[in-house]
């Protein structure tokens, strides 16, 4: 049996309750099949790897009151057999990869994540002796089969405005809705757009920095129905020349700049400084960077808004399969970091969380895609229509188990008496 340094670390965490002072050490790939034995001697002999699998998988989403094979909406039903033991092995990466190779489909695939997260399949696992030690022999075992590839390749695409103008609303905004009073995607992003002007103050004449502008939503909101003056900056060539071209002088003529930018070069004062989805992508490293950007390009007595995706603790990487093919090295902040961030530089005047919108904010994403799908179909094949809906409904699952929150925070600079309008809902 051959069983690597990292495998076993990784076996033996999976007891870092009770494991023995002998586990710390690195043994030797016949000293491992020993272990094995010693601590698992009345673990009942099952057929094959795969089987292992199987039955590690069909109890854990029991657990979740999910069948494979049934025939309830978020029931799977499994094409290739080589699910289980993927799953297993690569988790999140594993889970969505099969997924993108029709290894398994089911009707809902939103419910299906909505429970398993509020199943806490992690958990489970953890507390339950047989299942660590089945999940262990089955990861043992598939050891001596598995293929030693190099280094996974990140995938790269290129998505184009032609994906997003079939998926987002008409000002092109690509983060949560505020669905309070809205009927639809339009008019849940006009309500967040308001509810962040309304926020902040805005008032004819403000000179407004939004950073991680996008398309430009947000500046052409505070622009076009509050009289603003706007710079949005962004890192995506796309969504500057498209955002320049609907509101700048060849279109709707509005006081809009948008600049390929890195928000940490940008000069000068600003009345007003927002930031829309844009701190999920700085990363932990970067969190003190980006408020003490937002502090240093604000006026003395300005008002900023930070909205952001917000794990329910801090994490340093994010989920692996989103990572590797959706956002690379975007890591959500928990509020822990952002306090961390922000103290010493603001008050916050605010705290917001409208984390529940963002499943109906996915879902209209997701139906827009879908019913779109055919008419970008030739630069976008089926590989890829599989991983966009797993992350869009995936995305959504996630949100309404409520394992992450949507944050609106209100900041001053230490000293400012409080505005009088931050609580506008």
């Amino acid at each position: 049996m051959r069983l690597s340094c990292q495998q076993f670390r990784l076996w033996s965490a999976s007891f870092s309750a009770t494991k023995p002072a002998m586990l710390h050490e690195t043994p030797s790939p016949k000293t491992s099949a020993k272990l094995f034995q010693k601590f698992m001697p009345a673990l009942p002999s099952l057929p094959t790897r795969r089987t292992d699998a199987e039955a590690i998988v069909r109890e854990l989403f029991s657990h979740a009151d999910v069948q494979v094979g049934g025939t309830r909406a978020w029931d799977i039903t499994v094409r290739d057999p080589r699910f289980y033991d993927r799953l297993l092995r690569d988790a999140s990466i594993g889970f969505g990869e099969s997924y993108m190779e029709d290894w398994w489909e089911v009707p809902q695939l939103d419910v299906l994540v909505e429970k398993l997260i509020r199943s806490n399949i992690k958990a489970k696992i953890l507390g339950s002796w047989r299942l660590k030690a089945l999940t262990i022999k089955a990861l043992v075992l598939n050891l001596q089969a598995k293929t030693r590839s190099g280094p996974s390749v990140e995938a790269h695409y290129d998505i184009g405005n032609d994906l997003y103008t079939r998926m987002l609303d008409e000002r092109m905004v690509y983060t949560c809705g505020y669905w309070k009073d809205a009927k639809n995607l339009a008019e849940s992003q006009e309500a967040k757009l308001d509810l962040v002007a309304r926020k902040v103050g805005l008032k004819p004449g403000m000179r407004v920095l939004d950073l991680g502008c996008g398309w430009g939503g947000m500046a052409s909101w505070a622009a076009e129905k509050y009289g603003c003056s706007v710079i949005g900056v962004t890192l995506s060539k796309d969504q500057v020349q498209l955002g320049n071209d609907l509101w700048g002088p060849k279109g709707k003529k509005l006081d809009v700049e948008l600049r390929l930018c890195d928000y940490r070069d940008v000069k000068g004062k600003f009345d007003r400084v927002i930031s829309i989805g844009m701190m999920e992508h700085v990363g932990p490293k970067n969190h003190s960077d980006m408020m003490r950007v937002i502090h240093d390009r604000l006026v003395d007595d300005g008002v900023a808004l930070v909205h952001t995706i917000a794990n329910n603790m801090s994490r340093s990487h994010g989920t692996p399969f989103i990572e590797k093919y959706i956002f690379p090295n975007a890591v959500a902040p928990s509020l822990e970091q952002i306090g961390r961030a922000s103290g010493g530089l603001f008050v916050m005047e605010d705290l917001h969380n409208i984390g529940p919108d963002y499943d109906p904010t996915l879902m209209a994403w997701w139906k827009n895609f879908d019913r779109t799908y055919s008419e970008i179909s030739h630069r976008y094949d089926r590989k890829f229509y599989q991983m966009w809906k797993m992350y869009l409904l995936a995305a959504a699952g996630a949100g309404r188990a409520r394992d992450g929150q949507l944050y609106q925070m209100v900041f001053t600079k230490t000293g400012r008496a409080k505005p009088d309008y931050v609580h506008s809902r």
